[in-house]
């Protein structure tokens, strides 16, 4: 008798003649009928077709939506903290001190303005009548001067009627010259030092314009704009400077157009629309106080383009001159269609 047959409850383990532990041994039984092994069931995972992938999707983004709102507490907590804590204090402590800083520079230019002897030229008319007003208000022993006597009378019984000023004032001293005349301005220098003793600021605000074509402009223009605007003030403040370098103190203010910095077409020596529509002698009397207050070296008190083409000027010369020929081109055109 077979042993197989009678070995009681043991299983055959063969499979045509195949021991099935050298076959599982081999690989996975393969299915007959879908040739594919049989493997462990893997763990069910929901897919978005599923009933629970759509719990889940919505799981997921509550735990963002909280982790999202966790940080923006925590970021906005942070400002909160730095701002209460640091920024805000900081903050004020810079404006007070900007604020300090201005307040004692208004302080000190009303101590240096108050009692100065200043001079102004030119003062009968224009910015030169509107820088009396304001260094008249401002507390400055003024000394006002010009070619016209009757028009300097009329100015000085203006500011001493004018009620602007909220410091003691002082009633304006009066010189007639004329800035072309070299005797006549020895004679004016020798009166201001003699009646004051000292002058702590001149200001060379006289002067004449004219415009015209160069080519059409004659010598004699030429000569007498040179000496009322530029000989007739170096020769004013040659006369005072000595006594300003003795006492080792005093400011000299030279009032120009924008000319002074740039050249325009048609400006050889001369006076045209724009600069007749430039800024009003009240705004800018107000800023030659501010300036000689503060003691700035150089200021600019054009509007934004001129102030503009001043800088291109200097920083790209070629792209300014450029302009400019354009427009005398532009202005020759207009004049003779």
């Amino acid at each position: 008798m077979d042993e197989r047959a009678t070995s009681g409850p043991e299983m055959n383990h063969s499979v045509g003649g195949v021991d099935l532990k050298q076959r599982l041994a081999r690989g996975p039984r393969m299915d007959p009928t879908n040739l594919v092994p049989y493997l462990p069931r893997a763990k069910w995972s929901p897919g978005p077709g599923d009933q629970g992938w759509h719990a889940m999707s919505c799981q997921v983004l509550k735990e963002s939506q909280k982790h999202t709102r966790r940080k923006s507490l925590l970021k906005v907590g942070v400002m909160d903290f730095i701002t209460s804590t640091a920024i805000l204090p900081l903050l004020c402590g810079c404006v007070g001190i900007f604020s300090l800083f201005k307040l004692l520079q208004r302080l000190r230019m009303k101590a240096y303005l108050r009692n100065a002897v200043v001079v102004i030229t030119g003062a009968t008319s224009g910015l030169g009548r509107e820088c009396a007003k304001v260094f008249y208000a401002a507390g400055a022993r003024l000394v006002l001067c010009g070619r016209n006597r009757e028009a300097l009378d009329e100015l000085t019984r203006e500011l001493a009627a004018s009620q602007a000023a909220k410091v003691q004032t002082h009633s304006p001293y009066t010189v007639t010259f004329d800035l072309t005349d070299p005797g006549t301005i020895v004679a004016a220098t020798a009166e201001i030092l003699q009646c004051f003793g000292h002058v702590d600021v001149l200001i060379n605000n006289a002067g004449v314009s004219y415009r015209g074509a160069i080519v059409d402009t004659t010598m004699d223009v030429d000569k007498r704009v040179m000496e009322t605007n530029y000989f007739g003030p170096i020769a004013l403040t040659k006369a005072l400077l000595p006594s300003m370098i003795q006492r080792r103190q005093g400011h000299v203010v030279a009032i120009s157009s924008i000319q002074g910095k740039i050249s325009l077409p048609f400006r050889s020596a001369f006076m045209d629309e724009k600069t007749a529509q430039g800024r009003s002698p009240v705004e800018v009397a107000r800023d030659v106080l501010a300036a000689v207050g503060k003691r700035k070296k150089d200021v600019i008190l054009a509007d934004l383009l001129p102030s503009l083409a001043v800088y291109l000027r200097t920083l790209a010369p070629g792209l300014f001159f450029s302009l400019m020929a354009s427009r005398a081109r532009k202005e020759r055109k207009s004049k003779t269609c």
